[in-house]
């Protein structure tokens, strides 16, 4: 029953959040600033001051190449999980949950797979179906096939931007949270299509870092 617990609660993660991983961290959320916007089809029409923030977040995560950070989840239910997170522009990403946890999510050759070693079992989807692909995107515009939904104002030295696909904003939304001066990507919320809101918290962010490729190969060993 737990195994099972835990591979559904990672759809949310997938789209998507990892329900049955327990863990505890010293980073507090409280500094994050809650949006309660939900998905809309209209672009927002924001202030010329928060659009210079908004740019200057665009270029930062279209300047982000490669980044290495530890991260704290909280899932829908309420519980916590720690680990590592590796990106590598396009379209990759690793999140490796610390010990005893055998979870493991990665991004790679547009899909997301998750993966727990304990059963043995995998949970794939297209890339391009979960808000967090949106982070990967070779080149991220909060314009065209993204469309801006809400922006929240600098509050504690932190704004966010919710994002979802223009196409197809049902299957959920992105928001990205930065640290104002300077700008720095802190955190991001997933609301996936079931109105499930995952929250990932970064602390120690190494952007640029040297990442290697062979962290998102997807041969589990386990999973055939």
């Amino acid at each position: 029953m737990k195994s099972i617990r835990l591979i559904y609660g990672c759809i949310s993660l997938l789209g998507m959040a990892c329900l049955g991983i327990t863990g505890s961290s010293n980073q507090a959320l409280a500094d994050v600033v809650v949006s309660t916007s939900a998905p809309g089809n209209g672009a927002l029409q924001i202030s010329a001051q928060d659009q210079v923030l908004s740019d200057q977040a665009q270029t930062w995560i279209n300047q982000l190449t490669t980044l290495q950070a530890k991260f704290q989840q909280i899932a829908p239910d309420g519980q916590r999980s720690t680990g590592v997170v590796w990106i590598k522009k396009p379209g990759r990403i690793r999140f490796e949950y610390n010990k005893p946890s055998e979870l493991l999510l990665v991004a790679n050759d547009g899909k997301m797979v998750f993966h727990d070693a304990e059963v043995g079992q995998t949970t794939t989807i297209p890339l391009d179906q979960s808000p967090l692909g949106l982070l990967l995107k070779p080149q991220l515009s909060f314009s065209g096939d993204v469309t801006v939904t809400n922006f929240t104002p600098p509050n504690n030295g932190l704004f966010q931007i919710t994002v979802v696909r223009t196409a197809s904003p049902s299957d959920g939304s992105l928001t990205l949270i930065f640290n104002q001066n300077p700008i720095m990507l802190k955190a991001w919320r997933v609301l996936d299509a079931q109105g499930r809101t995952t929250m990932v918290d970064l602390y120690d962010l190494q952007p640029g870092v040297s990442v290697k490729n062979k962290l998102f190969k997807m041969d589990f060993g386990d999973n055939e």
